[in-house]
């Protein structure tokens, strides 16, 4: 076993005439709404395929468990690599990462067959392939497209997903532009040393103050590409808009980040107390605040404490 997600134990498998590695997830039986609606889902997302997500490679039914079987990612997570490994990333490896994980959303949202939400976009869920890709894990079978709570992960949470409960493309986004910024920046969603700190707001204030590279990760030791790293920090502001409709799709992000079009300016009075925008982006912070103070029922004390209705999944190549 390598570790325990919120709908079951995870192993590594040998397949024994190729010795070829594979992730099992084991799946408790009363984690799913039935089992006819999660082999209707497996079915149909199983077939995803890209190279930027981890990928479902089959599934089957074995007595009373079910057992999901996908790519092993040797290098565990990108939480891991931020927040608990010996061996940081560079930025030009953090820069691949991000690029590669936008573009699997990208095809989620618009280059498969139907649309499907992620609907927990986190640092957590991006593996870390030998080639250091970035691949973006997507929880299949767990009818999260079925439920009328909050999926999610707090800090994450797009403000009217926390109102609404509907998840759609957009609060996807803003979830990535998060995602952008805690990877930039080296630093957690929420309460990173300090119980009353948020990321998006913190990066907002280097913006005001004229110096947002002060919101890059201390570790990367300036060794970055100053362009690259305002353009990211400023996707991420944009992602992470409290207006769902003033956020980009994502095929705008994937263009932005191959610097195939040019990022908007970010002004910086656009994200002062005094206007419409900072009154958006403290009632999303008092938003959030309700949201942390607000027990989720998750039915398993195998849950992450920062997840709603849904479980890290760091745990499936870190084991923790």
């Amino acid at each position: 076993m390598i570790g325990i997600g919120g709908f079951g134990a995870v192993y590594r498998a040998i397949i024994p005439n190729s010795g070829s590695l594979l992730a099992v997830k084991k799946i408790t039986p009363n984690s799913i709404q039935g089992i006819r609606e999660f082999a209707a889902e497996i079915e149909s997302l199983g077939r995803l395929r890209h190279k930027n997500l981890v990928n479902l490679q089959g599934w089957c039914k074995q007595r009373s468990d079910l057992l999901l079987v996908y790519d092993y990612i040797p290098n565990g997570s990108l939480d891991f690599f931020l927040y608990g490994g010996q061996r940081g990333l560079s930025w030009e490896q953090r820069f691949r990462v991000l690029k590669g994980i936008a573009a699997g959303l990208l095809y989620l949202h618009e280059e498969w067959e139907q649309v499907v939400i992620h609907r927990d976009v986190k640092s957590s869920n991006v593996l870390i392939d030998g080639e250091m890709n970035g691949r973006l894990l997507y929880s299949h079978g767990t009818a999260a497209s079925h439920t009328t709570n909050v999926v999610g992960t707090v800090g994450y949470i797009a403000p009217e997903l926390a109102r609404t409960g509907k998840a759609s493309t957009r609060s996807d986004v803003f979830a990535f532009g998060v995602l952008l910024l805690e990877t930039t920046s080296g630093r957690r969603p929420i309460g990173d040393g300090d119980g009353d700190f948020i990321l998006v707001d913190w990066v907002t204030e280097c913006l005001q103050m004229g110096s947002v590279l002060d919101a890059a990760d201390a570790r990367l030791e300036r060794r970055y590409v100053a362009e690259e790293m305002e353009m990211v920090l400023g996707l991420g502001l944009i992602c992470s808009h409290p207006r769902q409709e003033s956020r980009p799709t994502m095929r705008q992000v994937v263009r932005y980040l191959n610097c195939e079009d040019q990022l908007p300016t970010v002004d910086r009075r656009g994200y002062t107390d005094d206007d419409a925008l900072g009154s958006a982006r403290r009632a999303n912070s008092r938003l959030l605040e309700v949201v942390m103070s607000t027990p989720p029922d998750l039915g398993s004390d195998m849950y992450s404490s920062s997840s709603i209705s849904g479980a890290s999944t760091s745990s499936i190549y870190n084991g923790r």
